[in-house]
């Protein structure tokens, strides 16, 4: 890639630091697609519930890459008002570094494992708004930024939604409606420049790591190895991608879901 994005500015959700056990590699989605775009020397707004892993991502980011870091505390949830929530980062990005290139709405949380027929509207309500409606909030604040600078929205979705993964209804409705969402984006939005994708990643993060030391055997029924051999990696296989997506060289692709599965998300 021969496009220079220093200066470029680029927000994403759900970046605090997360490391695996070995203290080095990014351990998180989320902070793997900030460290890429870091490298790159695009300045960041990063947004997360936990205050004290956002604070470790700025004093990461900045001392290794020499970038500038917003680290901004941010929840969608049920019952909050939602779009202040979201304002008040844009109002904070706009303020701190005056524009808007990158959009990346990666933040989810969901009750996984819990099976539809016992879901709770509190199940279904955690999923949507810190997925769907948390999206829908961002894309919309951001889209007059965007149209300034002629940005690129990167959307996160997964292989739940695609493939009706069991134990995962309020998960995957979320991210098929966020599918949806991305595509009517690119659909209304490519007039002006911004071109809109949605990735369905499969990556090894502390929370995988986690989940196989806690429950193995119910790692071992659930987790299923890539044809390619390994989980992706958060930083190198996630969020390089995500860097060439806000490529000029990748403007004429939007509408489109990419599955970052190493082969697992074959489809028609």
């Amino acid at each position: 890639m021969n496009y220079d994005m220093k200066g470029k500015v680029a927000i994403i959700t759900g970046a605090g630091r997360a490391v695996l056990s070995d203290g080095k590699s990014c351990g998180s989605i989320g902070y793997g697609i900030a460290t890429a775009f870091a490298k790159e020397g695009v300045n960041l707004v990063i947004t997360g519930r936990n205050v004290k892993k956002l604070e470790d991502a700025k004093e990461e980011l900045e001392r290794l890459y020499g970038i500038r870091v917003l680290p901004v505390q941010a929840d969608v949830a049920a019952g909050s008002d939602n779009e202040a929530v979201v304002q008040h980062v844009i109002d904070e990005t706009i303020k701190t570094f005056g524009r808007i290139d990158v959009l990346i709405n990666n933040a989810q949380a969901s009750a996984s494992g819990v099976p539809l027929a016992t879901h709770t509207t509190e199940n279904f309500d955690l999923a949507m708004y810190s997925g769907l409606y948390a999206a829908f909030y961002y894309m919309k604040a951001c889209y007059p930024h965007l149209k300034k600078t002629k940005g690129t929205v990167i959307n996160f979705a997964s292989g739940a939604g695609l493939f009706g993964n069991y134990g995962q209804c309020s998960y995957a409705a979320a991210k098929e409606g966020i599918r949806g969402l991305s595509r009517v984006a690119a659909t209304e939005w490519g007039p002006d420049g911004i071109n809109v994708n949605v990735i369905c990643p499969i990556a090894w993060t502390a929370q995988l790591e986690n989940f196989e030391k806690a429950y193995p055997d119910a790692f071992k029924a659930n987790v299923k190895m890539p044809p390619m051999g390994h989980y992706g990696d958060p930083e190198t296989e996630i969020g390089r991608v995500c860097v060439q997506l806000a490529n000029p060289d990748f403007k004429y692709l939007t509408g489109e879901t990419l599955t970052l599965e190493g082969g697992m998300g074959l489809r028609p």
